[in-house]
């Protein structure tokens, strides 16, 4: 983007990056708040009796005490390759979930099925918003440059291999649970899957715990890129600092925990940073740039598709925003009325 467009192209990635990324931890946290908790209740249901040990209960409680010492210390390291270890773990966490949703799904009770006339109606009034969330759960440009820096031989080939790699198991990764779960619960399908279920469930309750935990190891590789962000745009020519590094890290860690705390809707998150920044991400910039470098007429059978992939993402970007906005304002007017009341 710098390259095609000069200073103003490198702020508009620098910004969508870092939204993008700062959404993402915020998104994570309330992922930690929503899980943990939960199956610490499960599994000892007297703990809410004890003194001191019932915080761990609680939603606030914990999505502190894990962002302060667990996915805080993660996002102080420099290199991106240090969370090596702890993305390895993620990735067997992500593989009990996967195991979990598929065994579990099909036994699950009837009257938490959703109904099978909607099962293949894909087209529904919030199909923006679910573009933007798909978008979210897709995009992993922002992070690119980092990985292949991080290689121990960074060459095209190498990062092309890991690239191939690793987009083809998140692909059945995403469709075995995409739909497993979705044919299960259909219309009644919520933000996270494992909601879906019931609490006293064990094994899905340790896919929680799983899930919970795969959220400490992620969100450090969103504080990356966001202070990336600020790194470059900010202080590309500066020396690296060591107190500028432990305060930018400590503001956006603690930013994003502080959202967290502040919302526990899952979905409006997403919804609001798939369509304000991962949509920009996916499908305007990167087609931008190929115009931008490309030769021939905008209409011209090369450049077409590009131009209607621009087009989309604008489409997307501008309903997802807005119908996103107008959902949060509709939500907090009924919450009033209902106080009220």
């Amino acid at each position: 983007m710098q390259f095609c467009f000069g200073k103003s192209g490198l702020i508009i990635i620098s910004g969508f990056q870092f939204v993008f990324a700062f959404g993402g931890m915020c998104a994570f946290c309330v992922v930690i708040g929503d899980t943990i908790p939960h199956v610490i209740a499960s599994l000892f249901p007297t703990i809410i009796k004890i003194p001191i040990l019932n915080l761990l209960t609680d939603r606030y409680f914990v999505i502190i005490f894990c962002t302060i010492f667990i996915s805080y210390p993660l996002s102080l390291h420099r290199d991106i390759s240090k969370l090596s270890k702890a993305s390895g773990l993620a990735l067997i966490s992500m593989t009990v979930i996967i195991t979990a949703v598929v065994i579990e799904a099909p036994q699950v009770d009837q009257k938490l099925r959703g109904s099978n006339e909607e099962t293949w109606t894909f087209v529904q009034p919030q199909i923006f918003q679910s573009i933007g969330i798909i978008s979210f759960a897709f995009v992993c440009h922002h992070n690119s440059l980092l990985i292949f820096d991080s290689l121990r031989k960074p060459t095209l080939n190498r990062f092309a291999a890991v690239t191939h790699l690793s987009t083809g198991i998140s692909m059945l990764a995403c469709l075995m649970v995409a739909l497993v779960g979705y044919l299960t619960f259909t219309d009644k399908t919520e933000g996270n899957i494992l909601n879906n279920f019931p609490k006293d469930n064990t094994i899905i309750n340790v896919a929680r715990f799983c899930f919970g935990f795969n959220m400490f190891t992620t969100l450090p590789l969103e504080a990356f890129v966001c202070r990336e962000s600020i790194e470059i745009y900010y202080f590309s020519n500066a020396p690296f600092s060591t107190k500028r590094h432990v305060i930018s890290t400590t503001v956006l860690v603690m930013s994003a925990m502080i959202v967290s705390l502040i919302t526990s809707d899952l979905g409006v998150v997403l919804e609001l940073t798939g369509g304000c920044s991962a949509t920009a991400l996916a499908y305007i910039l990167p087609p931008v740039c190929f115009l931008k470098l490309s030769s021939g007429q905008w209409w011209s059978r090369k450049k077409l598709p590009a131009v209607l992939c621009v087009g989309f993402g604008i489409a997307v970007m501008i309903l997802s925003t807005i119908l996103s906005i107008i959902k949060i304002v509709k939500a907090q007017t009924n919450n009033k009325q209902n106080d009220g009341f």
